[in-house]
């Protein structure tokens, strides 16, 4: 079962020689097309969330469907492995669904437009991109429903459908699609702004083989993808050993009040391949944790991974991917079946990240190992209908602290994703009954280390309507471990003061819960964990963040530092580190700040909610 490329010129197309200097001026063309993309869709989008904050994934594939540029490779081989019918010229495919798309696309919330490139008649190219809608439909307001059982509960369901057939808009499926949906008006302009954007690469795409020639293109994309296979097959040996390592990290809980899950990976190389083998993950969870994790993704995510790590400058792109074998169990957490719920699938991935950084540095701790503080992509749903009785609705992905890494301290106030922006608070109050009255970092929030984690940050929500808010988010239970002697990061908080002067704190994973005019939210996300021996720090570095408001006296006395009148007492510190590291005793690799056990036993006291039961999972068919 595979889609069928209808062409009206049958002339193939011929591997040819392209000089270096071609190579090069056809891969920046391809690069800056990919920017195009994002400039077009932040332009001509209305939704928060990919107009300011960024939540979109473009790339421009060769015309097998393997990604030469972009952000997110796996789109076009998923889809057309599971399409059953035929593409032809000014044809332009919508979908949403993980389970019709092998998960080229992990939840409905993400809508993926895909284009074949075509010139003059014939296929050269593929341009594709996937935006998160602020709405899907479902039962509950964002479309993300924690409690949700099934997929179907989530919202319309899109199967690969010719929302353009041969350049002609079906405006009845259209329609269809977007009366399911809380935001219609938000929908129709994002989604319009995603065929443009890919419309634009495909435009360009087209220059360049006019310009340079069919064959020329062609063969520069196969150039680019044999560039990156190569370069990749180098760091493989170099850093995969034919020994299997193993690593486990845990997703908190499920929204339900069961956790933690475990996410099991062993990685070791045969040859010149990879091997990563996801048995000893948990089962499918009955809640919407669960993540479709599409093979190609993970490859990809091991790619970025490992490339931005050891050599930035090499071209990321799907060349690669016959290096690396991907195993995950059907049934699993990872490869739920269907009809499993899927929504709130962004704690697993952002957890994947962690362990593929545990993975990839424990061979060289010193050199390649960060902390942990990817983790997750905090969001937060406020909706209800304003004092003009208009229905308002925000989506807004929140930011952590990144790891304590070889190379310095983790960044403060991070997104999971490089590319993402905050939403201004500006624009935030200028369009929702919503004022922000705290955007800070949290001291000490950063695990200590000699290379500190990034630090948190607390964004205090003042309700301006009634209305009903629902919390994603994670590391609440779990820390953010350290590694090298580093201390854990601090875990997510969510706090609620009502209007009324009275307090409740929020589990990390909440819906349906109604505000007041006047309540406010105090949303704390996790930091990074620290790297290295905190009382190997520098006592200036302590002090200087001492006087940034990043660490406070207490906070300095985790690295043996001792503040007093504004500057550092260095017998005091010198004293306090000896005591400190004698008591501290051997240390391990990594520091998860206790066993799961303990961590349960010491729950509901240190952060105000109980803690989770163990899962209980169904017999899945």
């Amino acid at each position: 079962m595979t889609a069928q490329i209808i062409q009206t010129n049958s002339t193939p197309l011929q591997r040819v020689d392209v000089d270096g200097v071609t190579v090069d001026i056809i891969e920046n063309a391809l690069r800056n097309a990919r920017e195009e993309m994002d400039a077009v869709l932040f332009r001509t989008a209305m939704s928060p969330g990919i107009r300011e904050q960024g939540d979109c994934f473009p790339l421009i594939a060769d015309r097998h469907g393997k990604m030469v540029v972009g952000q997110m490779g796996s789109f076009i081989t998923g889809f057309t492995n599971a399409y059953e019918g035929t593409l032809e010229e000014g044809d332009i495919i919508l979908t949403n669904d993980p389970y019709m798309c092998n998960a080229a696309i992990s939840h409905l919330n993400d809508w993926l437009v895909l284009v074949p490139v075509f010139k003059d008649g014939r296929h050269i190219a593929w341009s594709a991109m996937f935006g998160h809608m602020s709405d899907n439909g479902g039962m509950v307001p964002g479309s993300m429903p924690i409690q949700a059982s099934t997929i179907f509960q989530e919202g319309v369901r899109i199967p690969p459908v010719k929302l353009y057939k041969k350049g002609v808009l079906q405006e009845e499926v259209l329609e269809l699609i977007l009366h399911n949906v809380r935001t219609p008006q938000w929908n129709r302009f994002d989604l319009n702004a995603l065929v443009a954007a890919c419309k634009t690469a495909a435009k360009r795409c087209n220059e360049l083989a006019e310009r340079f020639g069919d064959d020329v293109f062609d063969s520069t994309m196969e150039i680019m993808l044999e560039r990156n296979k190569m370069a990749m097959a180098e760091i493989i040996k170099m850093f995969i050993p034919e020994e299997p390592r193993e690593f486990a990290d845990y997703i908190c809980d499920d929204g339900k009040g069961m956790g933690p899950y475990k996410i099991n990976c062993k990685m070791w190389r045969e040859g010149e391949k990879v091997i990563f083998d996801f048995d000893g993950t948990d089962p499918q969870a009955q809640s919407s944790i669960n993540f479709y994790l599409n093979e190609e993704m993970f490859k990809m995510f091991f790619g970025s991974f490992t490339i931005n790590v050891v050599d930035p400058q090499i071209i990321f792109n799907d060349g690669f991917y016959d290096l690396v074998d991907v195993r995950i169990p059907e049934g699993t957490l990872l490869k739920p079946k269907y009809p499993a719920a899927l929504s709130g699938r962004t704690h697993a991935l952002g957890r994947i990240f962690d362990i593929l950084g545990a993975l990839l540095g424990m061979g060289a701790p010193e050199q390649l190992l960060n902390a942990a503080g990817f983790s997750d992509s905090p969001h937060l749903f406020y909706s209800g209908y304003d004092d003009k009785g208009e229905w308002f609705q925000l989506f807004q992905i929140g930011f952590g602290g990144i790891p304590g890494r070889p190379v310095g301290d983790g960044p403060d106030g991070h997104s999971l994703w490089p590319g993402f922006t905050n939403v201004p608070n500006e624009f935030i109050e200028s369009y929702f009954p919503m004022r922000i009255e705290t955007y800070e970092v949290i001291p000490d929030s950063g695990g200590a280390g000699l290379h500190r984690g990034g630090h948190g940050l607390s964004v205090a929500y003042r309700f301006l309507c009634d209305g009903q808010i629902a919390i994603h988010d994670d590391r609440w239970l779990v820390y953010p471990w350290g590694v090298n002697g580093g201390e854990p990061g601090m875990r997510s908080t969510k706090r609620m003061v009502r209007a009324d002067g009275s307090e409740e704190w929020l589990p990390s994973k909440c819906e349906d819960i109604k505000v007041k005019a006047g309540d406010l939210l105090y949303f704390n996300t996790w930091g990074g964990g620290g790297w290295g021996d905190p009382y190997k720090r520098d006592p200036q570095l302590v002090l200087t963040d001492f006087n940034r408001g990043l660490v406070t006296l207490e906070g300095a006395k985790a690295y043996g530092v001792v503040i007093e009148n504004g500057a550092v007492n260095e017998a005091a510190t010198t004293e306090l580190r000896a005591t400190l590291s004698e008591q501290r005793g051997e240390v391990s690799l990594f520091n998860r700040g206790g066993t799961i056990e303990e961590i349960k036993a010491k729950c509901l006291e240190e952060t105000h909610i109980p803690a989770p039961v163990t899962p209980t999972f169904q017999n899945v068919k």
